[in-house]
């Protein structure tokens, strides 16, 4: 098993996916969707300690329910060097204020922001991710890790694009 997070890391590394990238490897060319989200979906299966401590005080507070307009986003087509953002909506469905205590992007590309103060019960709020292609061509996956006080946290946003000289 952690030979196989190794090379996920590994994998990760060398394509799109690294916000040090510089040029295109012909291994990202021939990585579609599908693929990039399962190697990004390997590697959200590590917990870093950080993430642990995030996760304990999240989940500290008590728990609610909630409902995403969306959790995944295609941006399409974007000129490389474009700064673009979504924002995704989160409703409380529960009885108990909705807390968001951080959204940790993967990547220093993305940039996060959301409401900071308790989501009332029957209302929403916002996570909205910014993200900066400048380093990236072709094809790129992007997550972030939002931590709330709900059952299943955290819980994944995800949005791609491909980018265009």
């Amino acid at each position: 098993m952690k030979s196989i997070k190794i090379l996920a890391v590994a994998a990760l590394c060398t394509l799109t996916f690294s916000c040090n990238k510089k040029e295109e490897t012909s291994s990202a060319k021939d990585l579609d969707s599908a693929q990039a989200k399962t190697v990004v979906e390997a590697l959200s299966q590590q917990e870093t300690p950080e993430e642990s401590e995030m996760l304990k005080e999240a989940q500290s507070k008590p728990l609610t329910t909630i409902a995403f307009s969306e959790t995944d986003h295609n941006f399409g087509d974007i000129k490389k060097g474009e700064k673009v953002e979504h924002i995704y909506e989160v409703t409380n469905t529960g009885k108990n204020p909705l807390i968001i205590s951080n959204v940790k992007p993967g990547c220093g590309c993305t940039v996060p922001d959301y409401t900071k103060e308790p989501i009332l019960p029957g209302q929403k709020g916002k996570i909205t991710l910014h993200f900066d292609s400048t380093n990236f061509d072709g094809s790129v996956y992007k997550s972030a890790d939002v931590f709330l006080n709900v059952e299943k946290a955290p819980v994944k946003l995800t949005f791609s694009a491909n980018i265009l000289p």
